[in-house]
């Protein structure tokens, strides 16, 4: 009865992942439910494991239905592999009480800024090709460390770098933040398998129904374009914010 919980959570965590990112706090909180006397650190290793089936999979799917600007994204990816690395190494070693209290204004922050400039309905990239890449490598590697220490709304915050910084649209900016949100989770599975932390059977089982969650999702993303993905990201940041502030002020 746990596992069919946790697989059903895994296919909704799937598919609000592809259509906007944000499947870890549909996903994360599902595990800490039904499993309350495992490590904090298995459940966020097994949750990788999980969420890195959906995002490749919801990547993969992206890709060949969109343009994929793989000059930007596999420089993008390396610097977002090595930062979250980095940032799941130091976590044990940084107080994150400062990041967990300060989220919830930048996301509203961030909420605000998305509602009241209609950014990433039309899709115009504004940079040469080299300053693209330089953006979306330095956002990549700040997301991909944030990721690493602490990760909420990751895929969220990987979509607006692409839509604010590079100009996409929210549905061309899909791809690219699936594929390095892959390296991220990459790392930090990495780390997180190195030390043990992960049930790797409970783990390959919500896996499969992530993958199949990002699927569903990311067909409903193609279908109906970067109108409807820009109010799912303001659906899934409110959320995230509530979330956030109940995290870092109420618990």
């Amino acid at each position: 009865m746990e596992w069919i919980f946790l697989g059903a959570a895994a296919f909704l965590a799937g598919v609000v992942d592809a259509v906007i990112g944000g499947g870890g706090m549909v996903q994360i909180p599902a595990l800490f439910a039904v499993l309350p006397e495992a490590l904090p650190a298995t459940l966020f290793g097994t949750n990788k494991v999980a969420s890195l089936a959906g995002t490749l999979g919801s990547g993969w799917r992206y890709a060949r239905n969109l343009q994929v600007p793989w000059r930007i994204i596999l420089p993008s990816m390396a610097a977002a592999f090595v930062a979250s690395f980095i940032g799941a190494a130091v976590v044990s070693y940084i107080p994150a009480d400062w990041l967990r209290k300060a989220l919830p204004f930048i996301l509203l922050a961030l909420l605000g800024y998305t509602v009241f400039n209609k950014v990433g309905l039309e899709h115009l990239p504004r940079h040469t090709a080299g300053r693209a890449t330089l953006i979306a490598t330095t956002g990549s590697a700040l997301i991909g460390f944030y990721d690493g220490i602490f990760g909420p709304g990751t895929g969220a915050f990987l979509k607006l770098l692409f839509v604010r910084g590079l100009g996409f649209d929210f549905l061309n900016a899909s791809a690219p933040s699936k594929f390095i949100n892959v390296a991220s989770n990459l790392s930090a599975i990495g780390f997180f398998g190195v030390g043990g932390y992960v049930l790797w059977g409970l783990a390959a089982w919500m896996a499969v129904c992530n993958f199949l969650g990002g699927q569903v999702g990311s067909i409903i993303a193609i279908r109906f374009g970067s109108g409807f993905l820009r109010v799912a990201l303001i659906v899934v940041v409110s959320a995230l914010i509530l979330k956030t502030f109940y995290d870092g002020y109420l618990v």
